[in-house]
């Protein structure tokens, strides 16, 4: 850890973020849950999506493009599946209350799906995914954006958002399958932590106007022209673009959300969609026998002959369970400029900086 960062405990950094949501006018339990998803984004290493977001939400909040006393209700239910209304604020508060109720009804029908709208930018998706399987279940959790990014095959304006996926699943003496990724070949937060870093871009990440490899990572975020997961039509890009617009159906077209394309700019909050699923494996299988053949299959998967013997073959959520539990115990590496940022911005709504 270099002096540019400091490691911060992870419930130090949960109670600076809670201050200021709180102090933004967020209900209490929203602020608390608010913070909870952003400080797990920091414990799993998945820094775009922590406090980092916390410059991004106070423009969001001063230009109104969040209700911050937002109020979320359940807008439709009908058997196992349900839509709930964000009511314009914060996608995490939502988002946490629509999966908490797909695991309600998997247990009660087998198989959950609620819908989310009216909502805003969400974090992590894996998060949802993984309360999921934390409730041995199988979670999966999808949104879209309110601002495309994403250029299709073929074409040269953007079109889609970065539109994430989060898929997990429990087993027995493992801990859970975790797939978390954008559907662009990287995630707009990635373009961010480098502009903030200095880094310039690799090429592949994203376009100029031109068409061609941006490496200016402060022009990639102006312009926001990324190439879909794989890149180039030769290098597989048409597949993250239709997993790109298949999220935009879940989480968009089947809740009846904004398509950002299509939104008027003028028209204020962002009308953001998520889409989030749980599956009961007893539903399929008797008790257990699915977590453990999930046990059997990732270790199968880590028992794979590595091509490089100082790298083992690892499985998805690997990374982000070892990160937590380092973190854990270590505490969270937070630059120093970000944590002047957040003091200027607590300072600015009366909340108290800790992070000192």
């Amino acid at each position: 850890m270099t002096l540019q960062h400091a490691k911060i405990p992870a419930e130090l950094l949960h109670r600076q973020m809670t201050l200021v949501f709180e102090a933004w006018g967020l209900p209490k339990d929203d602020a608390a849950v608010t913070a909870d998803v952003l400080t797990k984004a920091d414990l799993m290493g998945i820094d775009s999506h922590g406090i980092t977001l916390l410059p991004l939400y106070d423009e969001l909040i001063r230009s109104g493009r969040v209700e911050p006393k937002a109020q979320v209700a359940v807008a439709r239910s009908f058997g196992a599946m349900a839509l709930i209304d964000g009511g314009g604020g914060f996608g995490q508060a939502p988002s946490i209350r629509a999966m908490d109720l797909a695991i309600q009804k998997a247990r009660a029908f087998g198989i959950g799906a609620v819908g989310v709208r009216n909502s805003n930018h969400y974090g992590a998706a894996g998060i949802y995914a993984l309360r999921a399987a934390q409730s041995g279940l199988i979670g999966l959790s999808t949104s879209a954006v309110y601002k495309p990014s994403i250029v299709p095959v073929f074409g040269r304006e953007p079109r889609l958002g970065t539109n994430p996926i989060g898929f997990a699943a429990p087993g027995r003496d493992n801990r859970p399958f975790l797939l978390d990724m954008a559907t662009s070949t990287i995630a707009i937060g990635k373009l961010k932590l480098a502009a903030r870093e200095g880094k310039r871009l690799p090429a592949g990440w994203v376009l100029d106007r031109e068409g061609q490899p941006q490496h200016d990572p402060e022009q990639a975020l102006a312009d926001r022209l990324m190439t879909p997961l794989g890149g180039s039509r030769e290098m597989g890009g048409h597949k993250g673009y239709g997993l790109a617009a298949m999220v935009e159906v879940l989480s968009t077209l089947l809740p009846g959300a904004s398509y950002a394309p299509l939104r008027d700019a003028n028209a204020g909050r962002f009308d953001v969609g998520h889409f989030h699923m749980a599956i009961h494996p007893d539903a399929f299988r008797e008790e257990g026998e699915f977590a453990r053949d999930l046990d059997a299959f990732i270790d199968c998967l880590h028992a794979t002959r590595p091509a490089d013997e100082s790298q083992p073959v690892l499985v998805p959520g690997d990374p982000e369970h070892e990160t937590y539990r380092r973190r854990s115990r270590e505490g969270v590496p937070v630059p120093r400029s970000l944590m002047q940022v957040v003091e200027g911005i607590a300072r600015e709504c009366g909340a108290d900086f800790l992070l000192a």
